[in-house]
């Protein structure tokens, strides 16, 4: 069964169920596409406790960075509902194995072409998944990185520019405040690793209903149905010019419909009877993923996404942070504020985000192009 590229119906509410949120400091819990917060922790939990020794190896391999010490009190308050909320960045950084993959000069730098924001619903159940396009002009605010170093603010710049000029704790900061809504964790992956972890699941099935050929992503699909192996997955969620209007808006529609073809994918997915295959898996993708200090412990990752797992491809929403095209630059787009505020109105009270909310916004043209199967 086909799942089209349409934004859905938010959530039931589900007022009466249980669940822990934001507990305080102590406690509280891309160019392409990565995968969400659940699809690269989740992998581990396939396995449960089945690591055993090699938990020390594992444990290793993930990065973290302490947002909470770099950007300190001056956040938004913490809302004890039973929800979470974590931001999904993927960085482009020309770096290492992702110099080949990005087509690109190693210059040092990275910026997050993919930002998403996973809401996850009290009850751990359903999710609400709002993408950032990356050419949204933004306000920057002032922020410290986690080297400790200040970043001045900025007015009517790239949203990517935020994580390219202050890393992970200025990409929170100004989805912080852009939303209004503090972010419980950060997760990121990147292009080596997203490739590579396609590769170990064994591909990813999904359905294009017209060719796409872009040369810039080394993508060429006849319409049909495709098991994706990793690179041309890679290619799937970069590419921008073989469908709609070229905008990173078209992207980001076959990102979401990609992201659903993957968690069902994860979901489906028998690693359970292959432990040399539930490990590699395991090992990809804790070297993947960079996460906030509170998730970086294979423990700590495998309990968050434990959580998660209930959360299955029909139970998600995704849509795009409401925007307009800049009539001044059609490359940019601004976020359409009255709209984006019924967005963030509705995560705040861990409510479905309204249709109308997207209704009448710049779209990018790609609804429709891909199916997950």
């Amino acid at each position: 069964m086909s799942a089209e590229i349409t934004p859905e119906p938010g959530p039931p509410d589900t007022t009466g169920t249980t669940g822990p949120r934001h507990r305080g400091p102590r406690g509280r819990g891309s160019k392409a596409l990565r995968v969400t917060a659940w699809t690269a922790a989740g992998i581990l939990v396939l396995g449960g406790t089945g690591f055993g020794y090699l938990y020390v190896k594992l444990n290793g391999n993930i990065k973290s960075v302490d947002i909470n010490q770099a950007l300190g009190t001056d956040r938004p308050q913490n809302v004890d509902n039973g929800s979470q909320d974590i931001l999904v960045l993927g960085s482009d950084s020309r770096s290492g194995g992702n110099e080949k993959l990005g087509g690109g000069i190693d210059d040092g730098s990275a910026r997050s072409d993919t930002a998403m924001i996973v809401h996850v619903y009290e009850g751990h159940q359903k999710a609400a998944v709002v993408s950032i396009p990356r050419d949204t002009l933004v306000e920057r605010p002032e922020c410290t990185d986690t080297h400790g170093t200040n970043r001045p603010a900025a007015q009517n710049v790239m949203f990517n520019s935020a994580y390219s000029t202050g890393g992970a704790a200025c990409a929170v900061k100004t989805v912080e405040s852009m939303t209004g809504i503090r972010m419980d964790h950060y997760v990121e992956v990147d292009f080596a690793g997203f490739q590579k972890l396609i590769d170990e699941l064994g591909g990813v099935e999904i359905t294009t209903t017209r060719n796409i050929d872009d040369p810039n992503s080394r993508l060429s699909l006849k319409a049909g149905t495709h098991t994706l192996n990793g690179r041309q997955a890679l290619g799937l969620v970069r590419t921008r010019h073989g469908v709609g209007d070229g905008s990173d808006l078209g992207r980001i529609q076959l990102q979401q419909a990609f992201i659903k073809a993957l968690v069902k994918q994860v979901k489906d997915i028998g690693v359970l009877s292959s432990p040399k295959r539930l490990y590699d898996l395991a090992d990809t993708a804790t070297r993947t993923v960079t996460t906030d200090s509170e998730l970086g412990s294979v423990t700590n990752l495998a309990s968050f996404a434990s959580g998660l797992k209930g959360i299955t491809a029909s139970q998600m929403t995704m849509v795009t942070m409401p925007v307009q095209y800049d009539p001044a630059d059609p490359n940019r787009v601004l976020m359409d504020k009255p709209k984006a505020d019924l967005v963030w109105k509705a995560l705040k009270a861990d409510r479905p985000i309204p249709r109308s909310a997207t209704k009448g916004t710049a779209t990018g043209g790609a609804q429709g192009v891909v199916e997950s199967s």
